[in-house]
């Protein structure tokens, strides 16, 4: 990707993104027809929302557009905002420049006579930062607000000469449902790690037969950059893997809000100096995170009882530290203040964690990570966190009840944890479609069991690798799959559940267990 190995491994992503604008923007500047413009900004949403700010001005190569009637969109993928019972952003992407993109929307698809114009983030990545020649990316976005809780829209997504409520183009229309304003039962999936292959879109194909109501993606997210070491010396890296992965997601993320946090592989240096540019470009996030110049993947929303917290652990990995420390502490800070107003809420039961480093996994790859379990894991103890979902290493793995970096309570396949009183259960759920890793100890799983008293491991330091044997490995499972989780409310005082599945590729379960906790 442009610097030099022997620099690149002393240098933070801002060090290097500086190297490869002084390198490549001169270049990019002194080419033909090349200009340097800022967004195009609509910021017309639905009625009595607000306008958004344009997204920093970006360097990209000029393209003249095409007959619209000419050009698809494709790569929808949707996101609740900070509200998730009345925002809902609509992302997409079109393969050439195009005037004027805009959303209908309706409650029927016959009925879709609201427009609200769209705004364009450009993505330019110039020839030698990586392995694609020069290439120009167009995502679109329109953020809605004021929606009615618990109640679906449909809407089709277009541009001028391509207007979605025409009969001929019926076919492309979406649809989408917003978070009940009350508690209701609903399903929500998660993995991460999945890139763009055959086994990603099989775990896409059986997710949406789960009808979630929401989708985690934690980390890893479609590995433009496949070396994922924070360093842009990678040749590798192509941003036009994007494009494959939002086509290959659509069937899911259309319709089910595509809620994702970063990991190592999403660091692209070229775009800003946090290595988040390019995401920012291509996904619209809650904004009631603590820096969002510096972590736009942290954030939270409520749906139904349950508040979901999604981390940005590239701040507090010893492992992969490009990134170690970007936010000066305030990511943590902001981390402890939403548990305090989440244990505090009279409607909200469950927190619900999701990032990308492990906490405890027993893989041979990158196994745990000591900066989560510094900065984190006391606090997910301290407010009694109901779920940690994590990515990173490649395969299926869940603990026993931990607390203290010790086993509280033996966690079986099918028994009960009470995170009130006794800790926390944390799930690796990164296999969902990237090559697999190994353990060191057998496969143990539903129908399949191998229970060990140990395992040998590893934790990242800020020392390097430090072994360890670990006793809070309870299923593990080293082949393609995802998590589910039903959410069922219950009266006050009763014990409403979290019922945690994990699904493999083929549709068999190979874990699942209850997290229950007395409803407020």
């Amino acid at each position: 990707m442009g610097v030099p190995d022997q620099l690149a491994e002393r240098m933070s992503m801002a060090e290097q993104h500086e190297y490869l604008r002084a390198r490549f923007s001169r270049r990019t500047m002194i080419r033909g027809g090349a200009v340097t413009l800022g967004a195009v900004t609509g910021g017309a949403f639905v009625p009595g929302a607000v306008a958004q700010a344009a997204t920093p001005t970006r360097t990209f190569a000029s393209a003249a557009t095409v007959d619209g009637s000419l050009v698809a969109p494709f790569g929808r993928h949707l996101a609740y905002g900070a509200d998730a019972r009345t925002e809902m952003t609509i992302s997409w992407q079109v393969p050439v420049a195009v005037k004027k993109p805009f959303v209908r929307i309706g409650a029927h698809p016959w009925d879709l006579s609201r427009k609200i114009e769209a705004e364009v983030r450009t993505l330019y990545t110039p020839a030698g930062v990586g392995a694609s020649g020069d290439h120009t990316q167009y995502y679109v976005h329109a953020k809605l607000s004021h929606l009615k809780p618990g109640r679906t829209y449909y809407y089709g997504v277009g541009h001028q000469g391509f207007d979605p409520a025409e009969a001929h183009l019926a076919g492309t229309l979406g649809t989408f449902t917003t978070a009940p304003a009350h508690k209701k039962p609903f399903t929500f999936t998660a993995f991460g790690d999945q890139g763009v292959s055959y086994h990603g879109l099989a775990n896409d194909s059986l997710i949406l037969g789960q009808n979630p109501a929401f989708h985690l993606h934690a980390g890893d997210i479609a590995y433009a950059d496949p070396a994922g070491q924070g360093k842009s010396a990678d040749t590798g890296f192509d941003s036009r893997v994007w494009d494959q992965f939002l086509a290959q997601t659509e069937s899911v993320a259309k319709s089910v809000p595509w809620m994702v946090s970063y990991g190592n592989h999403d660091m692209e240096a070229w775009y800003s100096p946090n290595g988040y540019g390019g995401e920012e470009a291509r996904f619209t996030l809650p904004d009631n995170g603590p820096d969002k110049k510096n972590l736009p993947g942290v954030y939270s929303f409520v749906h139904g009882n349950t508040a979901i917290i999604s981390l940005d652990p590239n701040d507090v990995s010893f492992e992969i530290p490009a990134n170690l420390g970007i936010s000066g502490g305030t990511q943590t800070k902001w981390f402890e203040a939403q548990l305090k107003k989440y244990r505090a809420a009279k409607d909200i039961d469950f927190i619900v964690v999701f990032f990308h480093h492990c906490a405890y996994c027993t893989s041979t790859a990158h196994a745990s990570e000591g900066g989560v379990r510094q900065e984190w894991v006391p606090l997910f103890e301290k407010y009694t966190v109901d779920l940690v979902i994590n990515g990173h290493n490649h395969q299926y793995e869940r603990t026993d009840v931990i607390k203290g970096d010790k086993v509280v309570k033996k966690l079986p396949i099918g028994e009960t944890a009470y995170p009130e009183t006794e800790g926390v259960v944390y799930v690796t759920a990164g296999a969902a479609g990237r090559s697999l890793y190994a353990f060191t100890a057998p496969d143990s799983y539903e129908g399949h069991l191998n229970e060990v008293d140990s395992v040998a491991s590893f934790i990242n330091t800020k020392d390097g690798k430090v072994s360890e044997t670990v006793a809070w490995s309870r299923v593990r499972y080293l082949n393609y799959s995802f998590l589910r989780v039903d959410v069922e409310p219950a009266a006050r005082g009763h014990y409403a559940k979290l019922k945690v599945s994990g699904i493999a590729e083929t549709g068999d379960r190979i874990d699942h267990f209850t997290v229950a906790r007395k409803a407020k």
